[in-house]
Parts: structure tokens; sequence; C-alpha cells
């Protein structure tokens, strides 16, 4: 009697972890799946892929100076120049062209906007609806944004908040460019992503990570910002 208990005993244990393994794999495979592909924009830059539920992410920021076409994106180091600007540009953080190895390039909203593109063929810049899937996909924005931060001090201020990179997006604080004055601020504390959609005539959507905080916040933003540019898989 006492071994037959005990063998129930075993089967249960047995039962529970095997149930307990398959949902710890099935909540692991609606994180991420790293993918082997790669993808290569039109000056020869090589970005890494992850699936993140049914979208696919670039894993770094953008770096491209050229539109798909091959017509150049103005790169702007001039302050003055760039707080004039109502086309397309782009530029290194501080004009420092080493920054971008890392951090990829800020644009401003009217190059991720112009018709000849600064995606690699079939990708392109999410929209805020794309950005809500993924956003709610991870939790809401209260806890996505630690699992989209890279862990670690490496990159990001101390204490980087509740950052696991569970996603694989492995997201970066790349700092920002003002539109008023074109001077470069907050890298290392904040990683800022446009959307593709339109705020209003002057202002457009954008997502940010900060290094206090495990949340992502949407704002909008003026035109003439240079942010980071990630893009999703069309």
């Amino acid at each position: 009697m006492n071994k037959f208990i005990l063998l129930l005993v075993c089967l249960g244990t047995i039962i529970s972890l095997s149930s307990a393994q398959r949902k710890a794999t099935k909540d692991k495979s609606t994180k991420k799946e790293v993918l082997k592909e790669t993808l290569t924009d039109v000056d020869g830059n090589v970005y890494h892929t992850v699936k993140i539920g049914k979208q696919v992410w670039m894993v770094e920021n953008l770096k491209v100076t050229r539109y798909r076409n091959g017509d150049p994106i103005q790169n702007v180091t001039d302050d003055t120049k760039w707080t004039n600007l109502t086309t397309g540009a782009y530029c290194n953080y501080n004009n420092d062209i080493s920054k971008s190895n890392t951090y990829g390039r800020l644009y401003n909203w009217y190059a991720v906007t112009d018709s000849r593109k600064i995606t690699p063929k079939g990708w392109h810049i999410p929209t805020e609806a794309e950005w809500d899937v993924l956003i709610k996909h991870l939790g809401g924005e209260s806890a996505a944004g630690g699992r989209m931060k890279e862990a670690g001090f490496f990159h990001w201020v101390n204490p980087n908040t509740a950052a696991t990179n569970e996603t694989g997006l492995t997201a970066l604080p790349g700092g920002f460019r003002d539109y008023e004055n074109g001077t470069f601020s907050n890298i290392s504390d904040y990683g800022y992503w446009w959307s593709s959609t339109e705020f209003s005539s002057c202002l457009a959507w954008y997502r940010y990570l900060y290094y206090g905080s495990g949340s992502v916040e949407r704002y909008g933003n003026d035109k003439g910002v240079g942010f980071s540019v990630r893009c999703v898989r069309d």
C-alpha cells in the first residue's frame, strides 16, 4: 500500500513538473524568438532580427546614410541649420561618427516619412498601432520598458531599473538632438524612437525608455527632433 501511494506521489510530481516545463516553454516563446536571418541596408550595414509575438523587429538602431534608392540623406552637423530643417536629415550624436557604431544615427521625422524610404526593402518604420501591439504583448506600458532595455550598466546609467532584455530588442540609450537649438542630450540616460504616425501638423508620436524606470512612455514631439529609429518587417 505504501509503495502504491509513493508511486502515485512520484507520478503526480512528474506530471506537475512536465506541466510546468510546458508552461515555461510556452511563456518563453511568447516573449521572443531570436532569428538567424539578418537584413542589410543600402549602405551595407547588417542588422540582426528578433521575433516577438507575430512581429519581427531589428535588434539594432538604424544607421543608414542613404535612402533606399541610393539618394543621400542630409548629414547636418551645424546647429542652426538643423533647427531650420523641413526636409529629411540625420546626424551622429555630438557629430561623433564613432557613436553610430553602437547607437545608430539620429533622424528627424522628415527623413522617417520621406517617400524614398530610409528602411531596407521589406521593412518599415513602426506605426503607433504597431508599437502598441509590441507593448501590449510585453505586458503593457508599465512593464514593457524593462523587457526591452539592454540589461546592465555598460550603456545604460545605473540603476537601469527593471532592465532584463528578455525580448532580445537590446534597446540602448542613444539620446536625442533638439530641434530648437541643435544641441545633443541624454545619451546613456534615455532612448527615443520615432513612430511613423503624425500627431499634428508639426508633431509626431515617439516612444522613449529611461534608465530610472521599467516603463515605456509615449509622447508627441516636433518633427525636427533627432531620434533613433527601429524597423519592423512588412
